[in-house]
């Protein structure tokens, strides 16, 4: 009885996820499941790169990221509204956009207003000035970054034996780019804050660079919080709202975690027709894109 009082579901008015990448190496598929049975939430917010369709493969889509799906179709069936916003790498399914089925919406952005504050919701894609003029650089990179995954997970099932700490090459790559980036950083953060400050929001949320923050940033017009929800490769993070704000949350996988998850899972005769539909579709898209 108390295991189950301990497994009750911590409450969100709402939660931003974006950047799983879902089919590819570095997802961690299984700390999103556990995540989301760990929260309750009336709506989910998708904020772009979900499914890396740049890297997609019919070869690589393992279960545990099928589950992760299942696990939305659940929410979905327990009355969770979904926005699903497209990012980048998820760009193919932008031709879905306006879509409603069931609890799932699939849009490019998103206007939420929770406790009278508008927040502006999108994948952030749009300001990356260097994806849009190299965009076949940006697309090498990602498949150098999921190699570098690769290499990485061997590395770490070795390292044990030898009795050294396991590390993470592709953080420590980024975190020497992100030393030359900090003026590009900074200028995405700045370029969506303007224009937030200018359009009267009060929040800012994008995904796409996989940095999580939350800051305040002001002009001589006014000021805005600015937040970016992570990643799930890296950082593990996720954006909620809870308290009249909205907190950025660092997820951490039970010690004593025995994919107990895996019973809570939907099964496909418990899906609705239109979202076994829906799913299909998606899929068929992806694969023809």
């Amino acid at each position: 009885m108390n295991n189950e009082k301990q497994k009750k579901p911590r409450h969100a008015d709402a939660i931003v996820l974006s950047d799983t990448h879902l089919g590819t190496f570095g997802c961690k598929a299984e700390a999103i499941v556990s995540y989301l049975n760990s929260i309750s939430t009336p709506i989910l917010i998708l904020n772009g790169d979900i499914i890396d369709i740049w890297q997609f493969s019919k070869s690589y889509f393992p279960k545990s990221h099928l589950k992760v799906i299942r696990q939305l179709l659940k929410m979905m069936e327990k009355g969770t509204h979904i926005y699903y916003i497209t990012g980048n790498h998820d760009e193919h399914l932008r031709r879905l956009a306006g879509q409603k089925i069931g609890n799932l919406s699939i849009v490019n952005k998103l206007i939420l207003e929770l406790d009278g504050k508008k927040s502006w919701i999108f994948h952030g894609d749009v300001f990356d000035v260097f994806m849009h003029h190299s965009k076949w650089l940006a697309k090498l990179g990602a498949t150098g970054y999921g190699i570098l995954t690769l290499i990485n997970r061997f590395t770490n099932a070795v390292l044990p034996l030898l009795k050294l700490k396991k590390v993470s090459l592709s953080r420590d790559v980024k975190k020497s780019i992100k030393k030359g980036k900090n003026n590009i950083t900074s200028s995405f953060e700045r370029t969506v804050s303007n224009l937030a400050i200018q359009k009267g929001y009060d929040y800012a949320i994008c995904g796409h660079i996989h940095w999580p923050e939350k800051k305040n940033i002001s002009n001589e017009q006014g000021s805005v919080c600015y937040l970016n929800s992570g990643d799930w490769v890296e950082n593990m993070t996720a954006l909620e709202y809870y308290n009249n704000d909205w907190h950025l949350h660092y997820y951490e996988m039970p010690k004593n975690n025995t994919k107990q998850t895996d019973n809570e899972l939907v099964s496909d005769d418990m899906l609705l027709p239109n979202h076994k539909i829906l799913f299909q579709t998606m899929v068929n898209d992806i694969i023809n894109s």
